[in-house]
């Protein structure tokens, strides 16, 4: 991969991870709640589930998402539910609650639980592979990809994805910056919990 080639596909990747969807409203939804520092979590596991299916598109592994179509469907309502879950939270909580949450969240919450939390958002979505598939031939000679291709690519797309995720992170949490009422942070906690809950019926619905 040329330089050019590399900086190419690094900002299409950088796109890519701004467009909207369920794990784009959810990190908009934590964020919002709980600050950009919250969200970190979220956004590794869901470039890591896209690292993934960007890998299987680099081994010519995309019939795995077809084979494992099950799997996928029940990770997808899993992943669903949860996001309506912690909307259901967000909404019915005080600012207060949310605040000392953030607090909670920060110093005790396993790192690994947003991580694992946002791979599921991105894995629910075999569509992904199908993206990297189109996407790749642009950039890359996929009939003769070596070891080091693959890294490279991978890393180029990881740190793509985790600045665009971490934008929309840090934008989100200035909205809850800018309320300093508790009533003003109430509604925002309802905003937001009602961002979580449209995105996990967006993904149990989506084809």
């Amino acid at each position: 991969m040329s330089i050019e080639s590399a900086i190419t596909f690094s900002i299409a990747v950088f796109i890519f991870s701004i467009t909207p969807g369920p794990g784009v409203f959810a990190i908009i939804a934590r964020s919002m709640a709980f600050g950009a520092r919250s969200a970190i979590p979220l956004s590794a596991g869901m470039a890591l589930g896209d690292i993934a299916y960007l890998i299987m598109a680099c081994f010519g592994l995309a019939t795995i998402a077809t084979r494992w179509e099950e799997v996928f469907l029940a990770i997808r309502f899993i992943g669903a539910a949860y996001l309506i879950y912690l909307g259901w939270k967000m909404w019915t909580s005080s600012s207060q609650s949310i605040d000392n949450e953030q607090k909670a969240s920060t110093s005790r919450e396993p790192m690994f639980k947003g991580m694992l939390q946002g791979f599921a958002i991105s894995s629910s979505n075999p569509k992904v592979v199908l993206f990297y598939i189109a996407f790749l031939p642009t950039f890359l000679d996929v009939t003769a990809l070596s070891a080091q291709d693959v890294a490279i690519t991978s890393v180029l797309a990881y740190i793509a994805l985790m600045l665009g995720l971490s934008l929309i992170a840090y934008s989100a949490s200035q909205a809850r910056r800018l309320m300093k009422t508790q009533r003003a942070q109430q509604r925002l906690n309802r905003g937001a919990g009602s961002i979580m809950i449209g995105a996990g019926a967006f993904l149990a619905l989506k084809n």
